[in-house]
């Protein structure tokens, strides 16, 4: 996987607007069928949903997996289309769409231009994006390196090994983080403006269990108040409790976890006559009623839809295969099971 720099134009067979489990899935099945895709998400990494909400939580209803946490779906989903090279453009949306079929224009809220053949959406529920605590100053710590500064995400926990980190939040992303960095942080302190969570029952047991065992600081009942640093470097973050009572925390790292803010925006505004259910797709093809726009996963809505992850993983194949024929006009699709056909090897 690639991430390409922003400001750049780009030419491809299949953009895909969601970075979530299915639009992923969506590569795999453009790949197969030798269509090559770019991936644009307004998140700072894949894995929408399942990576920002709940990546400790388990999912039962994979096929072929009894349990998998959603964190380790994404990275499988991220090994299975590596061999098809996918571009991805992280920490932007899709801001204007143009063209037709065979020639779609998207640009995005970093510059950056694509053309695209066909579109896919899948963009869930909408675009995401962090809800930002109101501090003075917080974007001069955002743009640090990994397990610096002001984080909204967790890629990988290494990230924060030897870090004094801060977690704001009540939770289950709140707690479920906690928990994890505990074991590999320096310090872990959790700051939550009551002394209930709103985690799962057993994820806050656990919490509790390491914070008697001086494993995290629950900082409760406190509010963030304040940060300080020095050019951009995030040293301590200032607390203070319902009477106006300051504390500093020193701090490498703050993860704020207030949920995410999330809205179908532009899209609305592509003529996919979109509504509060979602686009309007055909079942059997995923197809808008625009040609060569299609909607899976969340986002799209149809009589009887489910709306389960199993579900999009089947609209992103049934999109593809419909794709083909814009993709490759002058080419017959002739259909193989991938037992049969097989899957290239990851460069």
């Amino acid at each position: 996987m690639t991430t390409p720099p922003p400001s750049e134009q780009f030419d491809t067979d299949v953009a895909i607007v969601g970075a979530g489990p299915v639009g992923l899935f969506a590569v795999f099945e453009c790949g197969m069928l030798g269509m090559k895709c770019r991936v644009i998400d307004a998140l700072e990494d894949i894995g929408g949903q399942c990576s920002a909400l709940y990546p400790e939580k388990p999912i039962y209803d994979i096929p072929g997996l009894p349990e998998t946490s959603a964190a380790d779906l994404i990275r499988n989903l991220e090994r299975q289309m590596q061999p098809f090279e996918p571009h991805i453009h992280l920490n932007q949306q899709v801001t204007a769409l143009s063209g037709e079929a065979g020639n779609f224009r998207l640009s995005t809220s970093a510059g950056t231009e694509i053309t695209a053949k066909v579109v896919i959406v899948a963009a869930g529920v909408g675009a995401f994006g962090p809800k930002r605590p109101p501090l003075q100053g917080i974007e001069d710590y955002e743009a640090q390196g990994p397990g610096l500064g002001v984080k909204y995400l967790v890629r990988t926990v290494k990230d924060f090994a030897g870090k004094r980190v801060v977690i704001a939040g009540g939770g289950d992303s709140a707690v479920d983080w906690a928990v994890q960095l505990s074991g590999v942080a320096d310090k872990v302190s959790v700051v939550h403006r009551r002394e209930r969570f709103r985690a799962m029952d057993e994820s806050v047991r656990r919490m509790k269990l390491l914070a008697d065992d001086g494993m995290i600081d629950l900082v409760t009942p406190y509010q963030l108040h304040a940060l300080e640093g020095d050019g951009g470097t995030l040293q301590a973050v200032i607390v203070a409790d319902l009477d106006g009572e300051e504390r500093t925390l020193d701090a490498d790292v703050l993860l704020p976890f207030y949920g995410l803010a999330q809205s179908l925006g532009p899209i609305r505004d592509w003529g996919l006559n979109a509504d509060g259910a979602g686009i309007p797709t055909d079942p059997a093809t995923a197809e808008t009623n625009v040609p060569g726009i299609y909607a899976i996963g969340d986002v799209s809505d149809y009589p009887g839809k489910l709306k389960l992850i199993l579900t999009g993983f089947s609209e992103a194949a049934f999109a593809a295969h419909h794709a083909y024929k814009t993709v490759f006009p002058d080419k017959a699709l002739h259909f193989e099971y991938s037992t049969t056909k097989g899957v290239p090897p990851a460069k």
